[in-house]
């Protein structure tokens, strides 16, 4: 089966293959450029950093892709500072933005006149169909197979066809998507590309603690659960000690707050809680994950990443 072409706007990558941008700090420059110069997307995790942070992540991933294929941002709309993000990435150049957890017109209006590409992450053909009236260049369909914050508890493969028949934009599909059979799956279902997060955190690129990529080797597709977020919406974690106390109602609250959320229950701290992952603090944090995450079992250069989805969906 032939690769799709994959257009977002005037963007063209030689692969139809998204890296899913990971907050908070997990998706950073070394990745992003790895998975840009593959002839993917590359996606820099943008919520839960500061505006110098992000205007950094952005002149190295620059800098360690050598200039080479395609550079984007992933902007929760919850984040307070989303606006302020989205200007600061605009201003360095960055090639397309995703965005997702709500819904900003202003967003568009913004892009519009610096001819930035906007792609909605999306989880119904209603969401779909905004996103394309307001001026959205492509959609994210994702499933609650997804790790990290979900908008639905339905399957990628109910939900693509669904929204592929509203949008005439290109629909790229995610949400459990760990190789290159799996991607075949999606675009039978009539993705334009698809979208992969977790099997890229598995790779020597991302520079997340060794700790934590052990949890995503070692998990079990039992592991994988359903927390409460403070964000107001359900996520998709591997269970540990953090999650039990999410669970039991007894998760620390955080000692100082930077109030990076639009809205937040206060339950606990979220950045705090993702943060200790991502250092390696693996029992006193969020591990977010998508729900396949048991069918990888190494951790690869993004190259050798790249090769075998490329192989595994020629022999699909």
């Amino acid at each position: 089966m032939q690769l799709p072409e994959l257009k977002i706007g005037h963007l063209k990558p030689r692969f139809p293959i998204v890296q899913g941008g990971m907050s908070i700090k997990v998706s950073t420059a070394s990745l992003v450029a790895a998975v840009a110069r593959c002839g993917g997307i590359g996606v820099i995790g943008g919520t839960g950093i500061s505006l110098d942070e992000l205007r950094e992540e952005i002149r190295t991933a620059r800098r360690l892709s050598q200039n080479q294929g395609i550079i984007g941002v992933n902007i929760m709309y919850a984040a307070r500072e989303f606006m302020q993000l989205v200007k600061t990435a605009i201003s360095e150049r960055i090639d397309v933005i995703f965005t997702g957890a709500g819904f900003s017109r202003e967003v568009f209006n913004e892009c519009k006149q610096s001819q930035t590409p906007v792609v909605s992450i999306v989880s119904s053909s209603r969401a779909a169909v905004l996103a394309e009236k307001s001026g959205a260049a492509a959609v994210v369909a994702e499933g609650c197979e997804a790790g990290g914050h979900l908008g639905t508890d339905r399957s990628i493969k109910e939900i693509l066809p669904e929204i592929k028949s509203a949008v005439k934009i290109p629909v790229i599909a995610a949400g459990g998507i760990t190789d290159g059979y799996d991607m075949a799956e999606m675009i039978r279902l009539g993705a334009d590309g698809v979208q992969i997060a977790t099997r890229f955190l598995l790779s020597e690129e991302c520079d997340v603690a060794e700790e934590y990529k052990q949890v995503y080797l070692n998990a079990r597709p039992e592991d994988v659960i359903i927390v409460k977020s403070p964000v107001g919406l359900p996520g998709r974690a591997i269970r540990n000690a953090f999650t039990d106390l999410i669970a039991a109602g007894e998760a620390p609250l955080a000692e100082e707050c930077s109030a990076c959320l639009r809205h937040c229950s206060g339950d606990y701290c979220i950045k705090e809680a993702l943060l200790n992952a991502r250092d390696g603090k693996v029992n006193e944090g969020l591990i977010f994950s998508g729900a396949n995450v048991h069918k990888i079992k190494s951790i690869l250069p993004v190259a050798q990443i790249f090769q075998n989805i490329l192989l595994e969906y020629s022999l699909a």
